[in-house]
C-alpha cells in the first residue's frame, strides 16, 4: 500500500491546489501578454494611414501619439486617438478584475500596456510618450485620482498653451500625490506599494520621454497650441 492510498484526501487536495496555482499563473501570464499587445496598438499610426493616408512618423515631431495627431490630422482624429490610447491603459488595468485574478496589483497590467504603447511591437518597438495610456492606467485603478490630474492638466494647459508642459507637471504631481494621499487617507486610503512604485516609475519615465520638449521650453521655442495664455512666452505656434 502506498502513502497516497493511506492519505487520499491530502494528496487530492495537494493536486487540486497545484492545479489551481498553475491555472492562476498561466492566466496571469496570458493576461500580461494581452495587456502588452493591447497597449501596442498604434492607434495614431493606423488611423492616419487608414483614413488620412498619412504616416504620422513622417510629419511634425514624428511621434504617433495624441499631440502629433492633433497637429497633423486635426482635432477629431486627435480626440479619437487620445480616447483609444487612454482606453488601452484602463482596459489592461481592469483585466485581472474581469478574469478574477488577484495575484498582483492591477496597476502592473496597466504598466505593461503603457510599455506596449511606448515600445510597440507593431511599430518597430517605438511609440508614444506614455501620457494618455498612463492616464488610462490610473483611471482603471482609481478614477478620483485621475480626476485631480485631469483638472491640473487643463489648468496648466490653459496657462501655458503647452501639452508637453502640462504632461510633465502632471507626471510630477502624480509622483507627489501617490505618496501624500494615502498618508492623509484621501482618495487612496492605503498604500499599495506596487502601485506607488509604478506611478513613481511612470512619472520619471514620462519626464524622461519629454526631455527634448523640456529643452525647447527652456529655449522658449516649444510648440504651443492656439489656446490659452502662453504665460511662458513660447514663440513657436503649431
Amino acid at each position: 500500500m502506498s502513502v497516497s492510498d493511506l492519505y487520499p484526501d491530502i494528496f487530492q487536495s495537494t493536486a487540486k491546489s497545484a492545479e489551481f496555482c498553475y491555472n492562476v499563473e498561466m492566466t496571469t501570464i496570458l493576461l500580461l501578454l494581452i495587456a502588452y499587445l493591447l497597449g501596442s496598438i498604434p492607434s495614431g499610426l493606423w488611423i492616419g494611414e487608414l483614413f488620412f493616408h498619412k504616416n504620422l512618423r513622417d510629419f511634425g515631431s514624428g511621434n504617433i501619439g495624441t499631440t502629433n495627431t492633433f497637429r497633423i490630422l486635426g482635432k477629431k482624429a486627435g480626440f479619437i486617438v487620445f480616447a483609444i490610447d487612454c482606453f488601452k491603459g484602463t482596459l489592461a488595468t481592469l483585466l485581472p478584475h474581469i478574469f478574477g485574478i488577484d495575484t498582483f496589483s492591477p496597476a502592473l497590467f496597466g504598466l505593461i500596456a503603457v510599455l506596449g504603447h511606448t515600445f510597440s511591437i507593431f511599430n518597430h518597438f517605438k511609440g508614444g510618450k506614455a501620457v494618455a495610456t498612463g492616464a488610462g492606467l490610473i483611471l482603471g485603478y482609481n478614477p478620483y485620482f485621475v480626476l485631480i490630474l485631469v483638472a491640473l492638466f487643463f489648468i496648466t494647459f490653459y496657462l501655458t498653451s503647452m501639452v508637453s508642459f502640462a504632461s510633465v507637471l502632471c507626471a510630477g504631481a502624480a509622483a507627489v500625490l501617490v505618496l501624500l494621499l494615502p498618508a492623509l487617507h484621501l482618495i487612496l486610503p492605503t498604500y499599495d506599494w506596487l502601485f506607488t512604485c509604478i506611478i513613481l516609475f511612470l512619472a520619471a519615465f514620462i519626464i524622461l520621454r519629454h526631455r527634448e520638449n523640456i529643452a525647447r521650453i527652456r529655449a522658449k521655442s516649444e510648440n504651443i497650441f492656439n489656446f490659452g495664455l502662453n504665460i511662458t512666452h513660447q514663440k513657436h505656434k503649431m
